[in-house]
């Protein structure tokens, strides 16, 4: 389980990695929320990578 948290700003970013943290299902800064480890998920941390923070629980 991965434990992601939304740590900057969507304002002014790309459209496609808007959707992808929206997807993720993070809203505000500081919203949390966790997902299971697969493959798909790991994709979407990838891509927006400097906008989140990830901790394995």
């Amino acid at each position: 389980m991965l434990k992601i948290t939304l740590v900057k700003s969507t304002i002014g970013r790309l459209k496609g990695h808007q959707a992808t943290i929206e997807a993720l299902g993070l809203k505000k800064i500081g919203s949390s929320v966790v997902r299971d480890n697969t493959d798909a998920v790991r994709g979407a941390i990838k891509k927006v990578s400097y906008l989140i923070k990830v901790e394995e629980i």
